[in-house]
């Protein structure tokens, strides 16, 4: 099978090129290696792949790299909550714009086949909460004043009393709450228009909820907390932990995610719609930051504070992706946070390619 793997030069991107090379896939990588994200060119990656360094964006980019494609990958993304609000237009052009001229490429060359898109637990926003008097309910966004006071677990909306967070089914309603999460969800509703009107397309879009392994960009502010808080230890200093530390996420293995990817594009049924691909073990930021320490590391630093844009609670529901992808993750938390504690991360080998 020949899969194309946009972004197959970055965290994950790089991973599922791996996954697939080892198949015996004829795997072809497009990465235009943003310089936000990279210093040159990765280290690492697959000898068994071949390499098109251009832009996803670039209508030229297609002219000769279709053909005989049997199935895509689509990693290419701008992640994160960026630095502030002034990362709008890249978001939307890297993301939005470039998933919209993959979409009109594979149009052009009546591509028949599947398309596994590379999404975000950001999508749902705050997760699923549950009042004792109220049942499931749809917190606000929370409020400033609430933040700056240090009250962050959001209240029922009805009642104002306490809420117990759930996990998130893909079936659940969805509430972006910062511009990479608006741009995730554009991403799968243009995936779904696309599959409408071509029949025999099969668009899978991977929930992915919070990655983390070996190749992850250091300490960028597009990077993952998890590398955040690695490169502080390593720097020898506390990392600072926001809010109390409580926020509960789902941690997975950037290995179990590109498993998820194998699994979506070449299973016997394609399997369209969205899926988590998550560990199904909640755990908090403190309990992460805990992980990561080093023996003779110093206790994180709660610091309290907080990120606009940022979500209180957020993990998943892995039951779907059992179900229908047969996907569950195999590396657990403790196994891949002590592994993570002296993997390698993102570093150039070389020049950026012209």
């Amino acid at each position: 099978m020949r899969v194309l793997v946009t972004g197959g030069a970055g965290f994950i991107g790089s991973h599922v090129v791996d996954a697939l090379v080892a198949r015996g896939d004829e795997v072809v990588v497009v990465d235009d290696l943003d310089p936000a994200a990279h210093d040159g060119k990765p280290a690492g990656l697959s000898s068994g792949a071949e390499y098109a360094w251009r832009d996803v964006r670039d209508p030229a980019t297609w002219r000769d790299l279709l053909g005989g494609v049997d199935a895509v990958s689509h990693q290419a993304a701008k992640v994160g909550l960026g630095v502030d609000f002034a990362d709008v237009g890249e978001y939307v052009s890297r993301n939005d714009a470039g998933m919209a001229c993959l979409l009109h490429a594979l149009h052009d060359r009546r591509f028949r086949g599947r398309v596994v898109l590379a999404s975000s637990m950001v999508v749902y926003g705050e997760g699923r909460f549950r009042c004792s008097s109220h049942g499931v309910v749809r917190p606000g966004p929370r409020r400033v004043d609430d933040l700056e006071a240090g009250r962050y677990e959001p209240p029922c909306p009805t009642c104002a009393g306490p809420l117990t967070p759930e996990p998130v089914p893909e079936d659940h309603w969805l509430d972006p709450r910062n511009v990479y999460a608006v741009t995730k969800l554009s991403q799968e509703l243009l995936g779904a228009a696309y599959a409408r009107e071509h029949p025999g397309v099969t668009i899978t879009s991977l929930r992915y909820h919070n990655v983390y392994g070996p190749r992850m960009p250091r300490d960028t502010p597009y990077a993952g907390v998890a590398s955040i808080f690695r490169s502080a230890y390593a720097a020898g200093r506390r990392p600072l932990v926001f809010e109390d530390g409580g926020q509960r996420r789902d941690f997975v293995h950037v290995a179990d995610v590109a498993r998820a990817n194998v699994l979506a594009l070449t299973n016997d049924e394609p399997a369209p719609g969205p899926f988590n691909v998550c560990s199904g073990t909640p755990r908090t930021i403190l309990d992460m930051a805990n992980a990561l320490r080093p023996p003779n590391g110093q206790a994180p630093e709660i610091v309290g504070g907080y990120r606009l844009g940022d979500v209180r609670h957020v993990f998943a529901d892995p039951q779907r992706a059992a179900d229908v992808l047969g996907f569950r993750a195999a590396i657990g938390f403790d196994r891949g946070m002590h592994e993570f504690q002296t993997a390698p991360l993102r570093s150039a080998d070389g020049d950026r390619p012209p």
